[in-house]
């Protein structure tokens, strides 16, 4: 644990608490232990920062609270949307600013969990000037996709917008083309435009408490296993649930969710289970690896290992040391 972080935390109350870290690195569990220390001190609310949790339907494929997780602590921003909808950074933003206040009204501490850093960095650094979409720019960059690949088109990202590039994986279509198209556009890229809104930052004190594996091997491993047990749960009758519905398609932003994209694209072409559980495995630890960038490009945060023996312990006494503006925390 950097343990200077911690000495180094907000005098005033802090806003609310960030617990954060790659897939399958143990957020959950951490959130509901914390929550339930700070039962004493006002208790603890928790608001999702997940973009595939915010929808219906889709439970077993993102590793989703269970019901009985849910009844224990007031959860936000989950169940929200239906699949056929989309939902940005910016509405995630919003969003979260007003259950932060009305949670902090109660005399609760906010709990922010999740490993979708994008909505996470839209709420502490606040919001951009992008342009908004350009259609014939759009399709431009969509028919080069068609002759050259999204791999080829993310490679070009990289030339211009390295940063940007990182953070994404080759396939992500939806944000390759954005951030391609913005490029295009204006001559400057998102991440400059992402540092230029954080002169314009809210004045939230939300220190980030981030979860991240010593050893990445245990965290593959951790992936792996769930992954196991998604299929082994029901997973692939849950894709084939929400294809039946007939609305849904393998481009809307719920879909292109890690693992509902493989196993989408496993039913449509009849592969095996073995073959969809492997490629799933392995989006999954694409999906750890850029989020792992994300985090260290967060100086600030404090870091618990969460492959330690003590990993709960030192996310506790980390958690503990912030002045939640609760008597005794």
């Amino acid at each position: 644990m950097n343990a200077s972080n911690v000495r180094g935390a907000p005098q005033r109350p802090v806003d609310a608490i960030a617990i954060v870290g790659p897939t399958a690195s143990g957020k959950t569990a951490a959130a509901l232990a914390l929550a339930q220390s700070l039962r004493p001190h006002g208790g603890a609310e928790i608001i999702s920062v997940d973009s595939a949790l915010v929808y219906r339907g889709m439970d077993i494929g993102t590793a989703k609270p269970s019901r009985e997780e849910q009844a224990t602590v007031p959860h936000h921003l989950i169940d929200t949307l239906d699949p056929l909808q989309s939902y940005s950074a910016a509405e995630f933003a919003k969003d979260a600013s007003r259950l932060i206040q009305d949670i902090r009204t109660r005399g609760k501490t906010p709990l922010l969990v999740g490993g979708t850093m994008l909505y996470l960095k839209a709420l502490l650094e606040g919001l951009n000037d992008i342009p908004s979409a350009d259609p014939e720019i759009r399709a431009q960059i969509h028919h080069e996709a068609e002759l050259i690949g999204w791999p080829a088109l993310h490679a070009k990202l990289a030339q211009v917008d390295p940063q940007t590039a990182a953070r994404l994986a080759p396939h992500d279509s939806q944000r390759i083309g954005r951030a391609l198209e913005v490029w295009t556009a204006t001559g400057q890229t998102l991440t400059s435009f992402h540092q230029s809104a954080k002169a314009h930052a809210p004045d939230w004190h939300i220190p980030v408490i981030s979860l991240e594996p010593a050893d990445r091997a245990w965290l593959h491993q951790r992936i792996a296993l769930r992954f196991e047990q998604m299929m082994a749960t029901g997973f692939l009758d849950e894709v084939r649930q929400l294809k039946a519905r007939g609305d849904l398609h393998p481009n809307l932003p719920s879909m292109r969710c890690v693992g509902y994209r493989q196993a989408w694209e496993g039913l449509d072409a009849n592969w095996r289970e073995a073959d969809i559980l492997a490629r799933g495995i392995f989006a999954t630890r694409q999906l750890a690896k850029r989020q792992i960038t994300w985090l260290r490009s967060m100086p600030d945060r404090v870091v618990v290992a969460s492959d330690g023996p003590e990993a709960l312990a030192q996310m506790m006494t980390a958690a503990m040391h912030l002045d939640t503006g609760k008597p005794g925390v």
